[in-house]
């Protein structure tokens, strides 16, 4: 998915160029604090704001000095290949540079913005610069096959090697045309333009023309279906880089066959709803009373095939069937700059951590930002700060988790990418596991409409509170540990108990979450009751209010003076086992759980003391 880009001003000087881009473009404008009048956004560090976007894999563009932005984004780089492209612009607007991302998007951004500010955009990637055209970055309508061929190529080239541009779409390719004139060398390289599989060692670029319809019986073996289509474009000598997409009905969104068929072809999945497909009746080759029936359109493969294809488009092949499943070709007269339908919606499931944005993973901050909406509780939503900026969101107050997830999965069920907010990780006392008891329910069982079990659900890990804690207090968790909610809103109260009796049992580390309410103050006092029957009153506990926050408040206690009063609902208990030590440094305590090297430590400063015990005694007379 491709992501907006963010535009950002640091200083006033640069305000009224950021604006005149971001106008160019159709954004917003973000400025620093009290640093640059009239922008829509604020954010407090450049630094840590570009940082963050880039992360997100957001596209960066700055107007700005171009270090403030290679200091911000230099401990993030790893692969040019997913990185987005950071742009800076000078303050007049007259000079765009490029500085990461040439060749996925930032040399195109630089000319565009350079346009609209009649500046200059100072493209170096050599490419761009001696033949005007990037090989690996095709204009739209186009897919480069051998991706690995083109940085050879593009060497070849540059070194004075001419180009032969063959294949059967070499016509409508006249964005190649200025490379067959260069060069002078008796080197050539073959770059082909074509719609067939590429052949071997030439650069090759597919025209994107065709859409593959696709239909199957439920659970069709997803072998079946590939091998339907893979006969289907060998016989027409098509290849998967020529067509836009794979298209079905959307009652197939979540086809494991369909699916998978998408991710082996490379290519995006796109549905239809049956009323559109119905449209298509008057141009199917082989319309089916049968299918009608069953699922409200005359035919599926064919008609999802015209459908992707749009209303110049004809079948190139009609209808083919095996047991389980059906297949069809369309062609459009032109190239297509995107595929059509509606993609399969994606509900996100993610654990912001505790807070502060370091603590966010890379992950869970690309999911936020290619989110079209938010759904979470609005403190939540609120600390993502310039991620959420923008989205539309659905706040939730506490005690709404269930309408909360509801509302979160018929939102993806109408094909929408959604991201459900949670704080810490969203498998640990969050929404991961709410969802999916929704999803297990079946019809009149409570559960959440067909459309919205068809849509995808990904979870992505955050830090949770007591990994947060344990961190900020050394290394408690260093032994065998255990969490328990001590909230008896949903869990009995006696279970809670048990639970509390067979971790003291155990020895556990335990880590406390939910720990009181504004009613609820006494489970707490219970729980530490029961501890001091198996641990010694001395035991170290820490408690960690408002983690990763400005508001951070830590604190160690022994387990019997544990009270109640210091305790609210935005702080973890971590419990030491009889094992679990402070120990005492120059910064203050830090608290840990050994985990069994003492005993080897202790074993290695005998076998020292035995070695020098001998030594001592070489030479003695007896």
């Amino acid at each position: 998915m491709a992501l907006e880009p963010v535009i950002m001003a640091v200083s006033g000087s640069g305000a009224a160029t950021a604006r005149r881009v971001a106008d160019a473009l159709g954004l917003p404008v973000w400025g620093r604090a009290g640093r640059v009048p009239g922008a829509d956004h604020a954010f407090p560090d450049a630094l840590a704001f570009a940082r963050e976007m880039f992360a997100a894999g957001r596209p960066v563009v700055g107007v700005c000095a171009s270090g403030i932005l290679i200091r911000a984004v230099a401990p993030l780089l790893g692969d040019k290949r997913s990185e987005p492209p950071v742009l800076s612009v000078s303050d007049d607007g007259g000079v765009v540079v490029p500085l990461l991302g040439g060749h996925r998007g930032a040399n195109r951004l630089a000319r565009e913005i350079s346009v609209a500010l009649g500046g200059r955009a100072a493209v170096t990637t050599a490419g761009d610069v001696a033949l005007g055209i990037s090989l690996d970055e095709p204009p739209q309508g186009w897919r480069l096959a051998t991706p690995d061929l083109a940085k050879g190529a593009m060497a070849r080239l540059l070194a004075g090697a001419s180009a032969r541009i063959e294949g059967d779409a070499a016509e409508r390719a006249d964005w190649l045309g200025g490379l067959a004139a260069a060069g002078t060398g008796g080197d050539r390289v073959r770059i082909a333009a074509t719609e067939a599989p590429a052949a071997e060692g030439v650069l090759t670029f597919h025209p994107v023309r065709y859409s593959l319809g696709v239909g199957c019986s439920r659970d069709c073996p997803p072998e079946e279906l590939a091998a339907l289509v893979r006969g289907m474009l060998a016989e027409s000598g098509i290849a998967p880089g020529a067509i836009s997409a794979v298209h079905s009905l959307d009652l197939k969104g979540d086809e494991p066959a369909m699916i998978r068929l998408a991710e082996t072809l490379g290519l995006p999945f796109r549905l239809f709803s049956a009323a559109e497909l119905e449209a298509e009746t008057p141009r199917l080759a082989t319309p089916s009373e049968v299918v009608f029936a069953e699922v409200g359109c005359h035919g599926v493969s064919e008609g999802a095939a015209l459908a992707g294809a749009g209303p110049e488009g004809v079948l190139v092949q009609p209808k083919r069937k095996s047991a389980n499943a059906t297949c069809a070709l369309a062609v459009s007269p032109e190239v297509m700059p995107g595929p059509r339908g509606r993609a399969r919606g994606r509900l996100a499931i993610v654990g912001i951590g505790p807070g502060q944005s370091a603590w966010r993973t890379p992950e869970v901050s690309r999911l936020i930002s290619e989110a079209d909406e938010l759904v979470g509780y609005g403190l939540y939503i609120d600390l993502l700060g310039p991620l959420a900026a923008g989205k539309p969101r659905a706040d939730f107050p506490l005690g709404g988790e269930e309408d909360r997830c509801r509302h979160a999965l018929e939102r993806a069920g109408e094909g929408r990418s959604v991201a459900l907010v949670c704080s810490g990780d969203a498998g640990i006392y969050a929404m991961g596991a709410l969802v999916f008891e929704l999803l297990d329910r079946g019809d009149g069982e409570g559960g959440v409409s067909d459309a919205a079990r068809r849509a995808e659900v990904v979870c992505s890990p955050g830090v949770s509170a007591l990994q947060g804690a344990a961190a900020r207090a050394g290394a408690p968790l260093g032994h065998d540990f255990c969490a328990i909610s001590l909230s008896d809103l949903l869990t009995p109260r006696a279970d809670i108990l048990r639970r509390i009796e067979a971790a003291a049992t155990g020895d556990f580390v335990v880590a406390f979450y939910n720990p009181v309410s504004r009613t609820r103050r006494v489970l707490l006092a219970e729980a530490r009751d029961i501890l001091l029957r198996s641990r010694s009153p001395d035991t170290p506990v820490m408690l960690a209010t408002n983690l990763g926050r400005p508001e951070e408040h830590l604190r160690y206690r022994r387990l019997a003076d544990l009270d109640v009063n210091e305790v609210d609902m935005l702080t973890v208990v971590l419990v030491g086992s009889s094992n679990s030590r402070l120990a005492n440094l120059g910064e203050g305590p830090r608290m840990y759980t050994p985990r069994g090297y003492a005993r080897r430590i202790d074993g290695d400063l005998r076998e020292v003391g035995n070695r020098h015990l001998g030594d001592s005694t070489k030479g003695s007379v007896a």
